[in-house]
């Protein structure tokens, strides 16, 4: 039985002469329309062989599937995807998103030659690095800036730079892991530096740090524990102790925020965070933080402090390693400037204005969407739920939010959920009691046609 069918399967030459598999070539490459046809025909040929397959495809079937192969090997393998999850800062989706202001800047940079690393004033080389010191140091206070790739690679350079060959002390309540088991002890010792733990995991005191000074001590370090929380029975130095106690005995005191932020987000349902100004007016040398957490801008990490410590780091040789390019810059300047302007910052700022829509905004994004879903097969209902901000930012704390909960008579969400991230752009969304759930918060207006769309093809 199986040799019958296997050669009743159409030679690929065959395939290729047909109509609609010309026109395919003439839109793709000839060698990508080859590749998906044996693609199929071996996925053929082995159900046959496993006795999963007892027919033979019809030419129309296979030029379907040969077609969808070919679209789904074209699409780049980094694209676009609607995120309905309710997490803001979501790591896997990418983080932050960017204003659409900022879209002219990045194109003007980025298909244009720009003044990167020349002083047009003086006609002269300059540094990538002053694009953005005069900006930073006016929202933070700061003598001066430096940037790298990543809040890891600012951590990382400054230890190097400031603290090599010599102890940092750090609470053991504050040796974070971060995301892809990257853990701040590593870092110190990749710095050069050696770790000394003070305190406990849930209380750490200043006498604990006072006593763990000697001739051998370069800095005191301050990790925000940005994601996870200690609750209960537990103690914390304060900033301001930190800068005293580094000040009398002559040592650099640093804090890495992680996610850092310039707007109190406690007006909007938040605890309480100090923002970078705040951490550098309590007299910490110098402050660490990331770029597309809660400031809402490109991954980049930020440096800003004491200008004595920030000069050593320039002219250190892992600077180059860690730089930053064009567009990362024009992005950062971009969403900076809007931060001149709080309310600017808010409206235009995607991260930021998802973080401050209230309910009122929620409910009326609902009702829109739900309109506009009610001629689909769905059962569609508005209900209160919980979102967080994500990224390591506000652990065990949730923003109130609004959602549109879809079931539908035949498909279960699971096969929904499933179906949804098979379509051009995928749709991510969670289940909570075999219900699919659109959350307001993370769900833009614009993208309300897209779902639709999606559910529409889902459902066939």
């Amino acid at each position: 039985m199986s040799k019958q069918l296997l050669s009743q399967i159409p030679a690929i030459n065959k395939i290729l002469l047909l109509d609609e598999v010309k026109a395919l070539i003439n839109e793709y490459a000839e060698v990508a329309v080859k590749s998906a046809i044996k693609e199929y025909i071996d996925r053929i040929k082995q159900e046959i062989l496993n006795e999963e397959l007892f027919e033979v495809p019809s030419l129309e079937k296979i030029v379907v599937e040969v077609t969808q192969i070919v679209k789904k090997e074209d699409r780049n393998s980094l694209r676009r995807v609607i995120n309905a999850t309710g997490t803001i800062l979501h790591t896997n989706l990418g983080r932050s998103l960017l204003s659409q202001k900022i879209k002219e800047n990045i194109e003007s940079v980025a298909f244009n030659y720009s003044n990167l690393e020349f002083d047009i004033d003086n006609k002269k080389r300059g540094s990538r690095y002053v694009h953005l010191i005069d900006i930073i140091k006016k929202l933070t206070g700061a003598e001066d800036v430096l940037v790298v790739n990543n809040n890891a690679a600012a951590v990382l350079l400054t230890l190097n730079t400031l603290v090599k060959d010599k102890e940092i002390v750090v609470s053991r309540g504050e040796l974070v892991e971060i995301g892809g088991a990257f853990r701040i002890p590593e870092i110190i010792k990749l710095s050069g530096g050696t770790p000394i733990e003070v305190g406990t995991t849930n209380k750490t005191h200043l006498k604990d740090y006072e006593n763990a000074i000697n001739d051998n001590t370069g800095a005191l370090l301050k990790v925000h524990t940005s994601n996870y929380k200690i609750l209960g029975f537990t103690k914390e130095v304060s900033n301001e102790e930190i800068s005293y106690l580094a000040r009398e005995n002559e040592l650099v005191s640093i804090n890495d925020l992680g996610s850092g932020q310039f707007v109190d987000f406690s007006k909007y349902g938040l605890p309480y965070e100090p923002t970078v100004k705040e951490v550098l007016d309590s007299g910490i040398d110098i402050v660490t933080f990331s770029g597309d957490k809660l400031l809402g801008g490109p991954q980049a990490g930020i440096i800003v402090g004491k200008k004595e410590y920030i000069e050593q780091m320039k002219k250190n040789q892992l600077t180059r390693t860690l730089r930053v390019d064009k567009m990362t810059l024009a992005a950062l300047e971009a969403t900076l400037k809007l931060y001149l302007d709080e309310k600017e910052a808010l409206e235009h700022i995607p991260t930021l204005h998802m973080i401050s829509l209230s309910k009122e905004r929620l409910f009326g994004k609902a009702d829109v969407l739900k309109s506009r879903l009610s001629d689909l097969e769905f059962k569609i209902t508005i209900s209160e739920d919980k979102a967080e901000v994500g990224g390591g930012s506000y652990p065990a704390s949730y923003l109130e939010s609004v959602v549109v909960k879809l079931e539908h008579p035949r498909l279960s969400a699971t096969e929904l959920e499933r179906r949804l991230l098979e379509v051009e752009i995928p749709i991510i969304t969670r289940i909570k009691d075999n219900e699919l759930i659109l959350d307001m918060r993370t769900l833009r207006t614009r993208e309300f046609d897209l779902v639709k769309q999606a559910l529409i093809e889902a459902a066939k």
